[in-house]
């Protein structure tokens, strides 16, 4: 739906809504009054909490001043499901649905598009990358239905090559994620083998050493870029999700280190006063004791 441009928001919102146009006073009373509330309730929430009179913080933010914000909400909608906790999931996806709808207030008051456009589109997206569902296109196994979804995708972008896909992934995920869907894409040019890819992280680590007997910054900087990207290659070609086998060593790092650090206390010493022998020592009895549990 195109955006709306050239008229105030207050013009705009009497064309939108005609003679059922509320005061701020007389939507605020109607809030007051539910003891139940939906979608539509929450888009007038945030739609008070901005306006003249609203809350002093909501109505200064901005969509890059919130923008962390998000990301924030969407992990812990990612924690809660990690955990099982559907209390929590409840919660956090509300979260998430404000940070919806204050990105789409914020694009109302521009005169740009509303909560109802950004609905509109994805039920539209929805329906036409499923014509399996809404459609005559048959696709009876998963592998069908998302060569089906690239395809149309493509086809919506208008990505015509390797390189236009690959560039079409944003920047701003995480470095591992973007990595291994960049490997993913690029699958014409892959290793033929896992063993292949581990011969490449055992290169390109030795081009790290070589760059740490220098004192180039950006060249080591770049090794071990380069050596990451191996590392993320072995872990799609070896079928193993990077971003959640990193988060699991660092799991098990913190675990450990609680132990060692639990030990030393036993000892009556505090880490930074032990050697490096020490708390070597220490170390492997918190990894012997982790094994056998």
């Amino acid at each position: 739906m195109p955006c709306r441009q050239g008229i105030s928001y207050a013009e705009f919102y009497k064309n939108v809504n005609g003679s059922n146009f509320m005061t701020r006073d007389e939507k605020l009373e109607k809030i007051l009054q539910k003891q139940a509330y939906d979608a539509r309730d929450l888009v007038t929430i945030v739609e008070l909490l901005r306006l003249p009179g609203g809350c002093p913080w909501d109505m200064e933010q901005t969509h890059k001043s919130i923008r962390n914000d998000f990301i924030e909400e969407t992990y812990e909608v990612i924690e809660a499901i990690d955990n099982e906790d559907p209390a929590l999931l409840r919660e956090e996806l509300g979260d998430v649905l404000l940070q919806v709808a204050m990105h789409a207030r914020m694009e109302e008051e521009a005169g740009r598009c509303t909560f109802d456009d950004v609905a509109n589109d994805i039920c539209k997206k929805m329906i036409h990358r499923h014509p399996h569902v809404f459609g005559e296109v048959k696709a009876e196994t998963t592998a069908q239905v998302l060569s089906n979804w690239e395809t149309i995708k493509s086809e919506e972008k208008n990505r015509e090559t390797v390189t236009d896909k690959l560039r079409a992934i944003p920047r701003q995920y995480p470095a591992l994620m973007r990595a291994a869907k960049v490997g993913k894409k690029a699958k014409m040019m892959d290793f033929p083998d896992v063993a292949s890819v581990a011969d490449k992280v055992g290169e390109e680590l030795c081009e790290v050493r070589e760059a740490l007997t220098g004192e180039n910054k950006d060249h080591l900087a770049e090794e071990i870029g380069d050596l990451l990207l191996s590392v993320a290659s072995l872990a799609r070609k070896a079928g193993v999700d990077p971003e959640l086998a990193l988060t699991r060593a660092t799991d098990k790092f913190i675990d450990r280190f609680s132990a060692v650090e639990a030990a030393a206390a036993e000892l009556g010493v505090n880490l930074d006063q032990m050697s490096d022998a020490e708390k070597d020592v220490l170390w492997e009895n918190a990894k012997k004791i982790a094994q056998k549990a």
